[in-house]
């Protein structure tokens, strides 16, 4: 079942939303709420329309048909306060190469300033942010200059430095070590808890979304096909859960849409020697997505699991 928003708590909605280039179809019918305080990571293989549907609800494309609202407005009419209200990072991006890091930052700042309002100033505080980013050391550099991790941080210090209101950001850590990128998830976080940010992002990362989203939609054949919590998304698609236990030197297996009541009652039989759970991952989900699409196979799932998998590979506990 897909959340439904309230009017109140919608950021960013789309009904119908249909796209295509050519005779190619890359959305037929988008719907998606996303609401305030949430991060919501957008998934789906390569072609299935997440860059499109960003550029749609930043105002950057024009759709061809459906509805879509964006901060209260269509983005096909925002003017240059509303755009003001938004954050964006690219995948890559270009800028004079001879800008350095902190005259950059500066000027993309200074053109906020006439956007600012009760309870949102705008823009943020340039060496602030620079030091939040870990860009500090590097602010006298040419960005030519600059490392492929730096020119990352680089990129979400333009998106954030107006203090937008909604943050889109597409393939947000590429390029980032280990630790920048969770240097990266904490200022995430910060910006969506201490500014009110609701931030929609896509990735490849499925480790990274199911870390950091509070929801994920799952994005196929020019429809969203999946939209709960990562471990929602990862029942609803990938499957049931596997219990594993050894019992008297053997080992069983059991696939169960319940592992919690299996589990109980096996248990209580008081013959186990070893026991696991594992659940489907969001990779699991995301590859199954992946294969119905690349089968032709129908990829709007049911919820409703297969019999047959509810089902021991051995003989259940009596």
């Amino acid at each position: 079942m897909y959340y439904m928003a309230t009017d109140e708590d919608v950021v960013v909605r789309t009904s119908g939303l249909r796209m295509a280039y050519g005779d190619r179809t890359v959305l037929d019918g988008v719907d998606l709420a996303v609401r305030t305080g949430e991060v919501v990571a957008l998934l789906g293989p390569n072609g299935a329309g997440k860059t499109t549907t960003v550029e749609i609800i930043e105002g950057f494309r024009r759709r061809d048909a459906g509805d879509v609202e964006v901060l209260g407005v269509d983005p096909e009419r925002g003017d240059d306060a509303w755009r003001a209200r938004i954050g964006v990072v690219l995948q890559s991006w270009r800028d004079h190469r001879r800008w350095k890091v902190r005259e950059l930052l500066a000027h993309v700042a200074d053109t906020y300033r006439p956007y600012a309002r009760a309870g949102a100033p705008r823009p943020r505080d340039v060496d602030e942010l620079l030091v939040r980013v870990g860009l500090s050391d590097a602010a006298g550099q040419r960005t030519a200059t600059l490392s492929g991790g730096q020119r990352r941080r680089l990129d979400v210090a333009v998106g954030l430095v107006g203090r937008p209101d909604l943050l889109v950001l597409d393939e947000p850590t590429a390029g980032l070590d280990p630790a920048a990128r969770r240097e990266f998830h904490e200022l995430l976080h910060e910006v969506v808890d201490l500014d009110g940010t609701v931030v929609l992002m896509t990735t490849h990362d499925l480790a990274e979304a199911g870390t950091v989203a509070d929801r994920i939609l799952l994005l196929a054949g020019g429809r969203i096909v999946a939209d709960g919590s990562p471990a929602a998304v990862a029942h609803q698609v990938a499957g049931p859960a596997e219990v594993r236990w050894t019992a008297g030197g053997a080992r069983h297996v059991h696939s169960t849409t319940d592992p919690v009541a299996f589990t109980r009652d096996l248990l209580a039989t008081g013959e186990v020697d070893d026991l696991e759970v594992v659940r489907a991952s969001l990779e699991d989900a995301y590859l199954e997505i992946v294969r119905r699409h690349d089968a032709g196979e129908p990829l709007s799932p049911t919820g409703t699991p297969d019999p047959r998998t509810d089902a021991a590979r051995t003989e259940a506990p009596r």
